[in-house]
């Protein structure tokens, strides 16, 4: 099997940001939060407050939607077209996405891929708070290995270092940079 991180390897940008912009645009009101959301991401740069907690202030603005859901699946539906050609070209019934990108939010592109399975950060839709750890790093490797056992990983593909645990488990890894994927050599320590 061969598993993908999401955002910036396979979509084209961070589905979790364009999603806020989604919902800003169609809920103007959820600008209220904004200064909440800067502030929580300011302590996290400073070390003060850990990657969930931040994460949990920016997603506070969903209990200000109705119907979360609905508007995730619309999201999907309106932004497929960022899913980059080459994944698609290679795209297998067997694939699996891991992310620390909601689960709410990625289910629906993950429908209109062709049901692939999914492992992502655990966000309750209606309050934004995690139900899981962050999904990223080493916690993609405990998610992976709790779901999967010692299932093979033939390939694995990422845009990011932080990836690197995932990487070292698979057979073949490969950076995604500019939409395209790269053999990723590992050894020695370097990437």
């Amino acid at each position: 099997m061969n598993v993908y991180d999401f955002d910036g390897t396979i979509y084209s940008g961070d589905s979790t940001v364009d999603f806020y912009f989604f919902i800003l645009r169609r809920h103007p009101s959820v600008i209220r939060v904004l200064p909440k959301q800067i502030l929580a991401m300011a302590k996290h740069k400073l070390g003060k407050i850990s990657l969930t907690e931040a994460k949990e202030t920016f997603f506070s603005f969903l209990p200000m939607i109705g119907d979360i859901s609905a508007e995730a699946e619309l999201f999907c539906e309106r932004s497929q077209n960022k899913i980059m050609p080459w994944y698609r070209k290679k795209q297998k019934a067997d694939d699996i996405i891991i992310s620390a990108s909601p689960e709410f939010l990625l289910k629906g592109f993950c429908r209109i891929l062709g049901e692939i399975r999914l492992i992502a950060s655990e966000v309750d839709p209606k309050s934004g708070m995690f139900r899981s750890e962050n999904c990223k790093g080493e916690e993609k490797v405990k998610r992976f290995k709790k779901a999967y056992g010692s299932v093979k990983i033939e390939e694995f593909y990422s845009d990011s270092h932080s990836d690197l645990p995932m990487a070292r488990l698979a057979e073949s890894a490969y950076l995604v940079r500019k939409g395209r994927p790269y053999k990723w050599e590992i050894g020695k320590g370097k990437v």
